[in-house]
């Protein structure tokens, strides 16, 4: 039987979560939404590593509207599920009342509302525990729901109120590598698309020139091992936190300045980066007074055939990646923590592929800017975009 799930995911990678349940064999897309891929597959768990994480489908009745005179229909959700069979799903068949102590539900919703989430939560949360005979938690307070409970999900698109089971205790985006963290430090399921974009070969060298809590070196090392990876930072508590937490992978972390790395020319093929352009963590080093240095290092160490996969902050990085000679191939908005950042997929220009090679990049003069193909992606698959096997545009 082809269960049907929901994988919930960053704003702006529906179609990257889309291209990893297709191009894994987990089974059919069925459905693009707003922050959502609607899939069916045979696998209790899938292993996805771009969703920030999967739930059973449960029930889906029309949107309430913006008003709280509705809210009460909500509880038709809870009407048509069937929360036993979901659990006894879950929990691979066994009887599942024995092994929850309670309920609770996380909700969300588009646009302005005359309720808050909380009230949706609660009109839910409490006809699924009656339902099921077990308390209720509401997160009203603020406090984190007691262990053994079962988390449920609810969204409100304008379209749609959608309720879902959350397949594990524990959501995917929490990693369990990811012990120690620091400002700033970057979403594993983030890291994990950019791995993807970044299309790393066995044989590869990866750098990630500001490494942090190492996050972007952790997630494509779990996917392709027979590459090699190389982090740098300035900052020791950003080198303490990635060590620990990479510390079951052959990555290699060391301090220095990122424009001023201890690499020869054209020795790298991949870099992932996210940028210390003092959004959330502050640059350090020569980035301090000279931010400029970053690109031309970047170029004096990328093969010709090297691209780089980054998060930047402002539409003016593009420009300033353009001028130093690189074209961006791929470009996506992204919705982060209340932020718009773009993820960019980069090449060289074939002016930048073709220079003289050089030891430092001290001195620079000006760059020619290149013209090429430029794939500009929307907001994430459109609304209800429908889909059967073929491969989602990227």
């Amino acid at each position: 039987m082809h269960t049907p799930l929901v994988a919930r995911c960053l704003r702006g990678l529906e179609a990257v979560v889309a291209a990893e349940v297709l191009g894994s064999g987990l089974g059919a897309v069925t459905e693009l939404r707003h922050r959502e891929v609607h899939f069916r597959t045979h696998l209790s768990a899938p292993p996805l590593r771009t969703a920030d994480d999967v739930f059973l489908l449960a029930a889906e009745r029309p949107d309430i509207g913006t008003t709280r005179q509705r809210l009460q229909e909500l509880a038709e959700l809870a009407e048509l599920a069937d929360p036993k069979r979901l659990l006894s799903l879950r929990y691979g068949g066994t009887t599942p009342t024995r092994r929850i102590t309670g309920v609770d539900v996380s909700a969300s919703f588009l646009g302005r509302r005359t309720f808050t989430r909380y009230d949706a939560e609660d009109v839910v949360g409490q006809a699924l525990a009656r339902r099921l005979g077990v308390p209720y938690h509401s997160r009203r307070t603020g406090t984190a729901p007691p262990p053994g409970g079962c988390g449920w999900r609810l969204t409100l698109d304008g379209t749609r109120a959608t309720l879902m089971l959350r397949l594990d205790d524990r959501p995917l985006h929490r990693r369990p590598y990811k012990q120690h963290t620091i400002p700033g430090t970057l979403h594993p399921p983030l890291a994990a698309a950019m791995a993807v974009l970044a299309d790393i070969r066995p044989g590869h060298t990866v750098l990630d020139p500001c490494c942090g809590a190492g996050t972007l070196l952790i997630e494509p090392a779990l996917a392709q091992p027979d590459a090699r990876f190389q982090g740098f930072d300035l900052s020791t508590n950003a080198l303490t936190a990635a060590r620990a937490n990479a510390a079951e992978l052959p990555i290699t972390i060391r301090r220095a300045d990122a424009a001023r790395l201890p690499l020869p020319d054209n020795s790298i093929d991949r870099v992932l980066c996210n940028p210390p352009w003092g959004t959330q963590a502050p640059a350090r080093g020569l980035l301090a007074t000279a931010p400029s240095r970053w690109w031309t290092e970047l170029r004096r160490v990328l093969t010709p055939d090297g691209t780089a996969v980054l998060l930047l902050p402002h539409r003016e990085d593009l420009t300033t990646a353009i001028r130093h000679g690189f074209i961006p191939v791929h470009i996506q908005r992204l919705r982060l923590s209340g932020a718009q950042p773009f993820l960019a997929h980069l090449t060289q220009t074939d002016a930048a592929r073709g220079r003289p090679s050089r030891q430092r990049p001290a001195g620079e003069g000006p760059v020619r800017s290149g013209r090429g193909p430029v794939s500009v992606a929307g907001r994430g698959g459109g609304k209800n975009r429908r889909l059967n096997r073929q491969h989602p545009p990227s």
